[in-house]
């Protein structure tokens, strides 16, 4: 087949989200198929409220092989499958569906993603370090489990209403030291910390003169993350590395999600350098 023509033999893939039109997944996952020279497809689809479980039958009706599921999608759609991993059952999200014959799997990558990211990008070794948590959304879940499996000593859960970061708290509380803390006590543990996990919306494009928390108290020898990944550095990692602290933004997550995504829908290693680079490009033309 020629690269890029569509035809009726076209494995098809897509990503569930509302708002999806900033979705850099479709030209990362269609330049991962060129690059292997896979018949594959990936499209980005507006489903709003209450459409959901309609569009999951969809993939059913219409033979899709995967799916992502962005936000605000991740938790209602275990509702409607077949078959939750185990880790994304822990979790308590999915980001990504596997067709096998109408048989509908959910997998949550994005953890596995992020440790692997900050592995790999920021030398940081999770195991024996004390972690502290921006948030406590979908993002944050998967993130809090990965962190929490390979091994971080203690970590706190910092969010605005604190029931939730105690609701987090809770699902991790078996594999390392945890607990549930409002921003404003952030002061008494800042001390502690080795790794700052920021996993909310703040600072993302266009609002990216927003910073969540205080960084006057960075210093060297910590660990600044973030999850947003438009713009590349944002405010937070720009005052955390004036500081001295070591930085790690969040494109790496958004790809290695992406790679594990790709591995489970085709068995075929990831393309993730093509993946990687194909990101970089667009960011850097709207940016």
């Amino acid at each position: 087949m020629e690269q890029g023509r569509l035809d009726s033999q076209t494995v098809l893939h897509g990503v569930f989200g509302d708002p999806i039109k900033h979705s850099k997944s479709p030209i990362m996952h269609n330049r991962a198929f060129r690059e292997l020279g896979l018949n594959a497809a990936y499209v980005a689809f507006h489903v709003g409220p209450g459409k959901l479980k309609a569009a999951v039958e969809g993939i059913r009706a219409l033979q899709f092989r995967g799916v992502n599921v962005t936000i605000p999608h991740k938790v209602e759609v275990m509702e409607y499958l077949d078959e939750i991993d185990e880790h994304a059952r822990v979790i308590g999200a999915v980001n990504t569906i596997v067709n096998d014959n109408g048989h509908l799997k959910g997998y949550n990558t994005d953890g596995i993603g992020y440790v692997r990211s900050l592995q790999e990008e920021a030398g940081f070794r999770v195991s024996g370090k004390r972690v502290l948590m921006l948030g406590a959304g979908g993002a944050a879940r998967g993130v809090a489990y990965a962190l929490a499996r390979e091994g971080a000593s203690a970590m706190w859960i910092a969010n605005r209403t604190v029931d939730k970061a105690e609701q987090l708290a809770s699902t991790v509380s078996g594999m390392t030291s945890s607990s549930g803390i409002g921003y404003e006590q952030i002061a008494d543990i800042r001390g502690e910390v080795d790794l700052i996990v920021h996993n909310t919306s703040v600072g993302m494009h266009p609002n990216v003169d927003e910073v969540l928390i205080d960084t006057s108290w960075f210093h060297e020898g910590l660990t600044v993350s973030d999850l947003v990944y438009n713009p590349l550095e944002t405010r937070l990692l720009r005052e955390a590395k004036a500081r001295g602290a070591r930085t790690h933004g969040g494109l790496g997550m958004f790809i290695y999600q992406g790679a594990y995504a790709f591995e489970y829908w085709t068995g075929l290693p990831a393309p993730v350098a093509a993946m990687r680079e194909t990101v970089e490009a667009a960011l850097h033309a709207s940016s």
